[in-house]
């Protein structure tokens, strides 16, 4: 039974990514077992670190990952490794943090985050090569078009000019085309003129 117990805890805490600690394991033993509290053997091993940088929260997604998001300002690992200047740092920041110098402070904020919010929200630039990619675009859809129009397509047809549409116009009035509702029934036959 405390076999199964102790996979039940491996298994739930693997899925949900997150770092196994004696009392999370037992919480799940317990909560598995309708409340009876079960010591969990080996629920221990899992380390609280990936590699030498240190879990130190759910993150976005449960996962242990590093990510800079400004919605999201928590991630669930430190962004540098611990190194023993940072350990240093970390014993002394457990005291009075008047005592810390600004370089040890922003040292204590750069082994955690890669960027501060100034850095995150500042403009990259990115919108310059998004205009000109859109400028290429059309100048060469532009030149697509002159090539296509000047070497691909025939020429247009001659009922495109505007003297022919207006010799067609004076023949179907004569031809008297549509006297119900089409071109005749807007002409004025006695006046010589378009009804108003």
């Amino acid at each position: 039974m405390s076999q199964l117990l102790r996979l039940i805890a491996r298994t739930a805490v693997q899925r949900r990514g997150i770092c196994c600690s004696t009392a999370l394991s037992k919480q799940i033993a317990v909560e598995g077992l309708g409340g009876k509290d079960v010591a969990v053997e080996g629920a221990s091993a899992y380390e609280h670190k990936i590699g030498k940088r240190e879990i130190v929260g759910y993150g976005f997604n449960g996962l242990p990952n590093y990510m800079d998001r400004a919605d999201f300002p928590f991630p669930a690992i430190r962004f540098r490794e611990e190194t023993p200047e940072i350990q240093k740092l970390r014993e002394k920041e457990k005291g009075d943090w008047k005592k810390l110098t600004l370089e040890e402070k922003k040292a204590l904020y750069r082994a955690s985050f890669c960027q501060t919010f100034a850095e995150l929200n500042a403009p990259t630039g990115e919108w310059r090569t998004i205009l000109a990619g859109t400028l290429l675009g059309l100048t060469l859809t532009v030149w697509l078009m002159i090539y296509m129009k000047q070497f691909v397509y025939p020429p247009l047809p001659h009922t495109i000019n505007r003297e022919y549409q207006v010799q067609e116009l004076q023949r179907m009035i004569a031809q008297g085309q549509g006297p119900i509702e089409g071109i005749s029934s807007k002409y004025d036959f006695e006046k010589g003129d378009w009804k108003k």
